[in-house]
């Protein structure tokens, strides 16, 4: 794609640049990933490779258009108000889509861009404050101390926990969850997180889409997102949502971890949401093979072994009796994807 333009506002560690070129030899001082994103995005492709983190299935790379690349940076530029001169700090590593994204607003949109390495605590030792950034959970988690130096924050690469969601209600910082994926060139909706009142924290579950983007479901009931701007055909998920209006749904959780058991249908990842009152480790639910019932419900948690939870979980009101995990395993580790997700199916493999 010759010629592609940058902002003439950008700025890349307070510096700004006359010249592609100039860009590229500054960026080799940053890092090898930052200096090779910049040559792939001058290149006179009209795409960019990108691999998948691999949470849903196998990695696998696939080509984004620079173009929609470009729409995609454009539309969260308006949704979160963030024009020229924007400062921005970018913690997540350039290999994956995220920190590509967060590279192509910065050019497209004429920020102010600092690059840091993607450590767990990125504000660490820090005195600056940016509008916006974007981070992991675990990266939030251990940056609480300092998120007030960021006035926007948008959250992606696994799901918030409620131990880190309640740390998060009274702090400054605007803080929203995003859905998206590699395939959709990151977030295609959005939900505020933060600042919210107890009963407003159900509600905070709708995802809000960003513009020029349409959502439907599937005789599935999976969600299927019509963005022409970002992709030219069709994105059809196998994440189960529920419609909550032309621009809102709700995530319940995905279609490929359903467990089947005895006929009833239990969603891992709304068990998981009610779990988490009272797990503070890491941990999953997931289906494994029964004589009677065809599939179990089995609960695997990282850490050392609880011989009362079980009894604990009983007493969980929220759980309905199919919900109580038929055993409980524990894990000292559990095996991660190369974005650090936990790898579900690799790890059941060890019980």
């Amino acid at each position: 794609m010759k010629n592609i333009p940058f902002h003439s506002a950008f700025k890349l560690q307070g510096k700004p640049f006359n010249s592609k070129e100039e860009l590229i030899d500054f960026s080799k001082e940053i890092s090898v990933e930052v200096a090779e994103f910049f040559m792939n995005w001058f290149d006179e492709n009209s795409f960019v490779e990108v691999k998948t983190s691999g949470s849903t299935g196998n990695p696998k790379i696939i080509q984004l258009q620079k173009k929609q690349m470009i729409n995609s940076a454009k539309a969260t530029g308006n949704f979160f108000n963030l024009p020229g001169n924007t400062t921005a700090l970018l913690c997540m590593s350039p290999k994956y889509i995220a920190g590509k994204m967060m590279l192509v607003r910065a050019l497209t949109l004429g920020w102010h861009l600092d690059v840091v390495e993607p450590t767990s605590n990125p504000l660490k030792g820090s005195d600056k404050n940016y509008d916006f950034s974007a981070m992991v959970p675990l990266q939030l988690h251990n940056s609480l101390e300092d998120i007030h130096k960021i006035k926007k924050l948008i959250v992606g690469g696994g799901s918030v926990s409620e131990e880190l969601l309640n740390k998060i209600q009274t702090v400054k910082t605007e803080i929203f969850s995003t859905y998206g994926m590699t395939e959709t060139i990151t977030h295609i909706a959005v939900k505020r997180i933060n600042q919210l009142c107890h009963t407003e924290i159900v509600s905070a579950s709708h995802y809000i889409i960003l513009p020029n983007i349409k959502i439907s479901v599937d005789k599935r009931g999976c969600l299927v997102i019509d963005a022409p701007k970002i992709s030219e055909e069709k994105v059809i998920t196998n994440d189960l949502v529920e419609l909550i209006s032309e621009k809102e749904f709700k995530w319940l959780g995905r279609i490929d971890n359903v467990i089947n058991s005895g006929g009833i249908k239990l969603i891992p990842e709304q068990i998981e949401e009610k779990l988490a009152k009272i797990l503070k480790n890491r941990f999953f639910v997931a289906g494994i093979f029964d004589a009677v019932l065809g599939e179990k419900l089995i609960l695997i948690c990282e850490g050392f072994k609880n011989d009362d939870l079980l009894k604990e979980i009983q007493h969980l009101e929220t759980l309905s009796a199919y919900e109580i995990p038929k055993e409980i395993y524990f894990l000292e580790k559990f095996l991660e994807t190369e974005t650090n997700k936990i790898d579900r199916a690799k790890t059941l493999k060890f019980l």
